[in-house]
Parts: structure tokens; C-alpha cells; sequence
């Protein structure tokens, strides 16, 4: 069969799957799947390097399907190429416990390297998988073995590129470079209120260009494999800047009556009109899901393309584990997140005659004497390193010409550092931290909430957690924040009470690979707990435990706090004793990790015959009811804050002695009756 004829059987093998996965769901997103099968076909036929055979080999190409909505293009590529995707799977698309969700998911369809559904959020992670590999390549190639040497490829829609959290990432990408960073923009002018003319008229080419990055426009090309493998090798040229692909597309290209139609976005095209396109494709029109031996011989070329491929580099790697072992070693440390024995034995113990100091200002101490120790870990603030204290003082900035730097710069750009955050986490080989203000969290909260959903080991740095941050007032100031993420399943939320507590959260957060932890830290000073008098703060690593016991066999009541507001509990309970109240105070830095202790440990720490409980901290009370019960009472934050000082914001907002044990004894009172 002549090449043109089995390039145009594999193109409309693609867009008839797309269009019978969707049509037998009952619902999906068709169109874009038929426009792009086209450029689909040339980037994994002619263009990516990947092994469908270990579609976890490193130094594989990374594919971002950031409109995720299109799913059924990616799936129906991943079945075509030889992956783990079956005809059966296709045919699930949308259906429970199928590997073939409405859109792509990370972990649970082997070929997918990242869940991507809210539009621009697969482009920005796409910027950090970029990041990764420079910084890999900078820090470990050598001339004889290039051993970190893929592009990361894309396609990308009018909707991520009307969400502004899209141009984050574009600035970033651009600025640094990133010239293995391709994306293709399928310009179908369609989105699900018709044209996008209503709403939508850049000049992307010039806006691209603004980035710095190397733009090509195909126009009306969307069915030129030539042109297209052309475009895709004249992006791989280009070493200095990321490259945008910008072509014309007609969504449901072929389709009679639903071409160039919102219908066509995100609707099952109807029976008669799927019959009636498989006729414009020359296709038979009584089969469904029907893949010619041909195109399945042609397609799954890939998996010995493949497997030579990756064959070369392991011989490569193998050779530079001898020649580098030390490089080797440690590339395998990164790639495993694999901590040192001794890794933490710098970190410093703080004493009492130390403070008081800021939780933020002790995390800076703690970084900087284990991070030679932690050498695959990188990150850096929205333009706040001097605020939220997370620069490692080894270490220069990451940039054009300094990849192997591990501090990010990352501008006033929230939502693209959260998603780049998570994007270098799924390239693998490294751990990445983000840091801004804990109010500013709203901005990457969707890049964090996938991280979440993804199980990601992301590391999350925010500071000025409180009504303590003082003059900025109810703007800056975070009071719903704590509630709203320990809301959010798969994350671990920790919000130390002193510095000791930072190091051992800093322990906590570095051993845990099986989702993204949050660290809430201080801009106000804070005393340091006096160790030989309370519990040590290695309780931190069970999220809750007893620092200060009762006197008698049993507690009248149990006081629990977080962060700052600890030493606020410790001094009531000093006051309590006066009046023959015998408190326990329990700190409480992480509820997640607490809950996943045995039943034992958590009923030594809340005795359930100990009804009266109060919790203090300084953000909403939701969710506490779940720790002090029926009975109990909060001292929390029920609206927004005010423009003081922190101390007046404290007094005035009840967070004193006086008012915690006034709510300890109404505690006792309730828990009589």
C-alpha cells in the first residue's frame, strides 16, 4: 500500500474511533479529535521518541494533551501505538472504572503523564516538564552521553489560550528559554458558545512572539502531513526558545452537516451524521471501532521503533554509570526521591534563649542545612524569596545558561508556578517546592487541587498564615484558607507551632511520596516551646500528640491547637491549673497524618471519655467539630480580618488567655449535660 493511502487510513482510523467512543458514551468531545487526527498521526508516527512497551522510560518524550476535553485523540493514539489501551477500553470511554475517563488522568492509563481538564492547566505543567529537563540535562550530561535528551510536545486550544493563567506560563517559558518545549494550537475557532469570534480576537502569532517564543502558522494546513512533520522539524531545530505550531483546523473536519460547528465540541455526533461522515471518508459505514490490519500493522511499528530507541540510551546509560558513577548514583537518588541515612543531621535544634522567632525564618535555617544533603531538590517563590525565606544559598538562580541551579525565580506568577511545580514533579528525577503567601494560594489552588488528585509529591511553602500578619489587613490576611484545604483529599496540611515543629514538618513532608503536603508558616514571631519542660516536637511525625500532660490520671479537659496558637494553650493551661482545671494540650500540626495513626494512638491522645474540648487557631472553625466534639468548643476567626497590628488583631479577635478559658470552661459546663 502506498504511503499516502496508509497515512490517510491511519488519519481516519483516528477519527472514526474518536467519533464511535463518543457516540457510544452518549456524550464527549468528537470534533477536536477528528481536526487534529492529522497532526496526531505525524507527531507519534514521525516526530516522538517513546517506547510503548515501558511507557515509563526515562528519556522518553513527554505528550501534554492540554485540552484534556479531546481525550479520546490521546486514547485513541495510545491503543494505535502498541500502550496497554485496548479496543475494549476505547469503547468504555467515560464509563465507571474505565482507563478511558472523559478526560486524561495521570496513574490511571499508562501513556498519560498528567491529568489535564481545566483548560491551560496541561500547558503550564507542560512549561515545568520543560524545566526539568534542562535542569537534568545541564547537571548530569556529559558530551559522549546526552543521557537527559527529549522534548516535551503538546497540543493546546483556544480555550487554554484565552485562560490568562496560560500566558503565566508562556512568560516563563519564553524567558528561560525552553527551546524542548513544542506546542501545537489547534486553531479551530469553535468553543462551546459557538464562534470564537463572540468572545476572541488575538493576534496569537504576535503574542507568541511577544514571549520570545519561535512561532510558525501553517493557516489552512490542517491535513498536510508533510507540512506539519515540517513544522515539527523546524521546532526541533529551534534550541533557544519554545516553539508554538499555530494551525488552521476545522473541527469535525469531514463531517457533513456538523464541520466548523459548536455542536461538534462537546456532543456525540448522532447516528446518521457518524454514518453519513464515515461515507465522506470513503469508510464503511456499517462498522464501529473498526481498525484495518493494515493501519494496526503500520501504527504498532512504534513499538520495536520504540524499543530500539530505548535499547540505545540504556546502552548509553550503562556505559555513563561506569565512566560517572558518582553522577549516576546520583541521578538514581533523584529519580527514587531517595533521602541519605544522615540526610537530616544538620539540621539545627532550637532552643528556647533562641527565640521567639517566625516559623518562616526557622524553615529558612532548616532548608539551607539539609539542602546539600537533598541534592534533587529545587523550587523558588512568586517573588517573595526575601518574604517567605525559601532561596538555598548554595545555589544561583534557574535561567538561560544556568539550568542546573535549583533556586526558581518564579515572578508574580502563582498559578504558573503551581502547575510547573507539578510538572517537574511528573518529569521525575527531581522534588520541587513552591512558595508564596498562604492568601495567595487562591491563585494556584487548581494547580495544587490537581496535584492533589494526581498523588503528586509537590511541596507546598506559604507563609504568613494568619489575622498575624498584621497592617496588610483582610486582603492578605488568610482566615478560610486552613478549612478549605484540609477539605481537599490526598493533601497533608501542616501548620507548625514553633521552629522545632517546622524541622520535624520538614522531615514529615520529605519522607511522604504519596501526595502533595502544604506547610503554613508565620510571618509574626513565635515562641519556641521549651523541650525539657514540654514533648519533644517529634510527635510532629504522627500529626498530633500530647505536649503538655495533664497532672492527675485523667484531664477535666484537653486544649488543642496549631501553629502560632499553641503557646497561646500552653499559657491557659498554666492559668487552668491556678483554678484546679487539669488541662492536657495537644498540638496538632497535621489532621491528615494524625488520622492515619492506629486507633490506639489516637484515642492516648483524645481520651473518648474526655468530653470537654476546646481547639484555638486563627482561621475558620470548620472542621474542627470532627476533634472537639458535641461538647467542645473553638476560639477560631468567623470573618475577615483587620488592618493592625498583629497583637491588636490577636487581642481583638479573642485569641487571649482570658478567652480560651472562659471556652474551656464552657467546654466542661456543656459536656456535663
Amino acid at each position: 500500500m502506498k504511503k499516502e493511502n496508509i497515512e490517510t487510513r491511519s488519519i481516519n482510523t483516528i477519527r472514526t474511533l474518536a467519533m464511535d467512543a463518543v457516540q457510544k458514551a452518549g456524550s464527549g468531545h468528537p470534533g477536536t479529535a477528528m481536526s487534529l487526527a492529522p497532526a496526531a498521526y505525524v507527531l507519534w508516527n514521525n516526530i516522538m521518541k517513546y517506547n510503548p512497551k515501558n511507557p515509563h522510560w526515562f528519556n522518553r518524550d513527554r505528550f501534554v494533551l492540554s485540552s484534556g476535553h479531546a481525550s479520546i485523540i490521546q486514547y485513541a493514539m495510545l491503543h494505535l501505538t502498541g500502550y496497554p489501551l485496548s479496543l475494549n477500553d476505547l469503547k468504555d470511554l467515560r464509563q465507571w472504572g474505565s482507563k478511558t475517563p472523559g478526560h486524561p488522568e495521570y496513574g490511571l492509563t499508562e501513556g498519560i503523564e498528567t491529568t489535564t481538564g481545566p483548560l491551560g492547566q496541561g500547558f503550564m505543567t507542560a512549561v515545568g516538564m520543560a524545566m526539568a529537563e534542562a535542569h537534568l540535562a545541564s547537571r548530569f550530561n556529559k558530551p559522549d552521553a546526552p543521557i537527559i535528551d527529549h522534548h516535551v510536545y503538546g497540543f493546546c486550544s483556544d480555550g487554554d489560550l484565552m485562560e490568562g493563567a496560560s500566558s503565566e506560563a508562556a512568560s516563563l517559558a519564553g524567558h528561560f528559554g525552553l527551546g524542548k518545549l513544542i506546542f501545537l494550537y489547534d486553531d479551530n475557532h469553535i468553543s462551546i458558545d459557538g464562534d470564537t469570534e463572540v468572545t476572541y480576537s488575538d493576534d496569537v502569532k504576535k503574542r507568541f512572539e511577544g514571549y520570545h517564543w519561535h512561532v510558525q502558522d501553517l493557516g489552512e494546513s490542517a491535513n498536510d502531513t508533510e507540512k506539519i512533520t515540517k513544522a515539527y522539524e523546524a521546532a526541533q531545530q529551534e534550541k533557544d526558545k519554545p516553539s508554538l505550531i499555530i494551525l488552521r483546523t476545522h473541527i469535525a473536519y469531514g463531517a457533513p452537516n456538523a464541520q466548523d460547528t459548536a455542536a461538534a465540541h462537546g456532543s456525540a455526533l448522532g447516528e446518521d451524521e457518524v454514518k453519513a461522515t464515515k461515507k465522506a471518508y470513503g469508510w464503511p459505514e456499517d462498522k464501529s471501532f473498526y481498525v484495518p490490519e493494515e493501519v494496526e500493522t503500520h501504527m504498532q511499528k512504534a513499538i520495536d521503533r520504540g524499543e530500539e530507541l530505548e535499547k540505545k540510551w540504556q546502552t548509553m546509560y550503562d556505559q555513563y554509570q561506569q565512566k560517572h558513577p558518582d553522577l549516576h548514583a546520583l541521578l538514581e537518588q533523584g529519580r527514587a526521591l531517595e533521602l541519605d541515612k544522615d540526610w537530616d543531621k544538620d539540621i539545627p535544634e532550637f532552643k528556647p534563649d533562641d527565640g521567639p522567632v517566625a516559623t518562616r525564618k526557622a524553615s529558612a535555617k532548616i532548608i539551607n542545612s539539609f539542602a546539600e544533603q537533598v541534592p534533587y531538590l529545587l523550587g523558588g517563590s512568586a517573588d517573595l524569596a526575601a518574604s517567605t525565606k525559601t532561596l538555598m544559598e548554595e545555589s544561583g538562580y534557574f535561567g538561560k545558561g544556568n539550568y542546573q541551579n535549583r533556586n526558581i525565580a518564579w515572578g508574580v506568577r502563582e498559578h504558573g508556578m503551581a502547575a510547573a511545580t507539578s510538572g517537574m514533579t511528573l518529569h521525575g528525577g527531581l522534588r520541587a517546592f513552591a512558595s508564596t503567601f498562604f492568601i495567595f494560594s487562591d491563585y494556584a489552588r487548581p494547580a495544587i487541587r490537581l496535584a492533589a488528585l494526581m498523588e503528586l509529591p509537590a511541596i507546598y511553602v506559604l507563609t504568613h498564615d494568619s489575622i498575624g500578619l498584621g497592617g496588610d489587613g483582610p486582603t492578605h490576611q488568610p482566615v478560610e484558607h486552613l478549612a478549605s484545604f484540609r477539605a481537599m483529599p490526598n493533601i497533608f496540611v501542616f501548620r507548625p507551632a514553633d521552629a522545632n515543629e517546622v524541622a520535624y514538618t520538614w522531615r514529615a513532608v520529605l519522607k511522604r511520596k504519596e501526595g502533595p503536603s502544604m506547610m503554613v508558616l508565620t510571618r509574626q514571631n513565635v515562641p519556641i516551646v521549651n523541650r525539657s519542660k514540654y514533648a519533644s516536637a517529634q510527635g510532629v511525625m504522627k500529626g498530633a500528640y500530647i505536649l503538655s500532660n495533664e497532672k492527675g490520671d485523667t484531664p477535666d479537659a484537653v486544649l488543642m491547637a496549631t501553629g502560632s496558637e499553641v503557646s497561646l494553650a500552653l499559657e491557659a493551661q498554666e492559668k487552668l491549673r491556678d483554678m484546679n482545671i487539669d488541662s492536657r494540650v495537644v498540638s496538632m500540626p497535621c489532621w491528615e497524618l494524625f488520622k492515619v495513626q492506629d486507633e490506639a494512638y489516637r484515642n492516648e491522645v483524645f481520651p473518648p471519655k474526655v468530653k470537654a474540648r476546646t481547639a484555638v487557631e486563627a482561621g475558620a472553625s470548620l472542621g474542627w467539630k470532627e476533634w472537639v466534639g458535641d461538647s467542645g468548643t473553638v476560639v477560631s476567626v468567623e470573618r475577615f480580618g483587620s488592618s493592625a497590628p498583629y497583637q491588636e488583631n490577636f487581642k481583638h479577635y479573642g485569641f487571649t488567655v482570658d478567652n480560651v478559658i472562659d471556652h474551656v470552661k464552657r467546654s466542661i459546663e456543656q459536656s456535663k449535660s
